[in-house]
């Protein structure tokens, strides 16, 4: 009677386990508390998706098959997690992924289970560490606006350099840009009227300037 009994649950469990061997279904994993390789604590939760390809060994070969898969979850979950930094853990989530679901694939193969998807669905950072990292963001952002600043600085003084070197060969262009000057401040219409010391140095050179110029074209 005994035997009959347990064919006849083994016969409902298989028909039941065909009519499930087509869906997908899903298993949560809760959050788990990990320590990463570099020592910080994280809370990380993940999805596991399977389906059961072999609804006799899954009914024959372990006793609760969806516990199973959450406790070998969990586990799995902790120690793939805990093998990579912080870092790691946030910008390389495919790769986690990949890893936990080839590691339940094979744990459960002999459960008749096919693991299909794995993801990572939220990791909670200890309050001290979100700080840390924007303070680290904000230290990188004024890094780059220093480093910025300074070839903009560097660019403009190579510049000035360039610029001496050509009113240092042609004096009237320093003059000729005391003049400009002039005309940028007049522009504003400001009461203040600036005259520099070479002003009128300046007009007699530019006044021989002409001359010469004048003698040459004649020449020509």
């Amino acid at each position: 009677m005994i035997v009959v009994y347990a064919l006849v649950a083994l016969a409902l469990a298989t028909l039941a386990g065909l009519a499930l061997g087509v869906r997908i279904l899903k298993q949560s994993i809760q959050s788990q508390g990990i320590i990463t390789r570099d020592n910080v604590s994280v809370d990380v939760s993940a999805v596991a998706y399977y389906r059961v390809a072999d609804p006799i060994r899954s009914v024959v070969a372990i006793e609760n098959v969806s516990a199973a898969i959450n406790q070998i979850a969990q586990t799995t979950l902790r120690a793939v997690v805990g093998r990579h930094t912080l870092d790691d853990t946030l910008s390389e989530t495919e790769t986690i992924n990949r890893n936990i679901r080839e590691i339940l694939d094979v744990q459960t193969e002999d459960w008749g289970i096919q693991v299909t998807v794995v993801e990572l669905k939220d990791i909670q950072l200890p309050e001290g560490m979100k700080r840390a990292m924007a303070r680290q963001a904000e230290a990188e952002r004024e890094k780059r606006a220093k480093i910025i600043a300074a070839e903009g600085e560097a660019l403009a003084a190579g510049e000035l350099a360039t610029a001496s070197d050509v009113m240092l060969a042609h004096p009237l262009a320093l003059q000729l840009r005391n003049l400009q000057t002039l005309v940028e401040i007049g522009v504003d219409k400001n009461s203040t009227v600036v005259f520099p010391a070479p002003l009128m140095s300046t007009i007699q050179e530019l006044g021989a300037f002409a001359a010469r110029e004048a003698t040459a074209a004649a020449a020509a």
